[in-house]
C-alpha cells in the first residue's frame, strides 16, 4: 500500500487539499478568535497557524508541507478582509488584525525555511557518541 509520503499520487493529492482546508479553517477561527479574546486570541490564533504550518511540514517531509495550508489560510484570510455589500467585514482595523495577518505570513516562512525534515531512507546520524 503506497504511503502519501513515499509516493502514491492520489494519496498525496488527497493530503495536500486536505492541509488547503485545514489552512481556511485556522485562519477562519483565528480571525474570529483574535478579535474576541484580545490579546490571549491573538496568541491561540498565531499558535493554532504555526502547529498547522509545521505540523504539515513534518507530515508531507517537505517545504511543500507549508505551502498548502499557507495557501489555504492567506486565500481565506484575503476572502475575510474583504468588505461585503451589507458593509459588514470580519477584520477590524485594529493593531491586532494586522499582527495577526503579518505574523501568519512570517508564521509561513519561518516554518518553510526552518530545517530538521525527515528524508525518506536517509541513514539516522547520532551526534555525541
Amino acid at each position: 500500500m503506497e504511503d502519501a509520503r513515499t509516493g502514491g499520487g492520489a494519496a498525496r493529492i488527497a493530503l495536500y487539499a486536505l492541509l488547503v482546508v485545514l489552512g481556511a479553517l485556522v485562519a477562519v477561527a483565528g480571525a474570529l478568535v483574535q478579535t474576541a479574546w484580545f490579546p490571549g486570541g491573538l496568541v491561540l490564533a498565531l499558535a493554532g497557524a504555526v502547529g498547522l504550518f509545521y505540523g504539515g511540514t513534518q507530515l508531507v517531509g517537505g517545504r511543500g508541507g507549508v505551502g498548502a495550508p499557507a495557501a489555504g489560510w492567506l486565500v481565506a484570510v484575503v476572502l475575510l478582509t474583504a468588505p461585503r455589500p451589507e458593509g459588514d467585514f470580519v477584520f477590524g482595523a485594529g493593531a491586532g488584525s494586522y499582527v495577526f495577518l503579518i505574523g501568519g505570513m512570517l508564521a509561513a516562512v519561518i516554518c518553510a525555511t526552518i530545517g530538521g525534515f525527515a528524508r525518506p531512507g536517509a541513514p539516522v546520524a547520532r551526534r555525541g557518541e
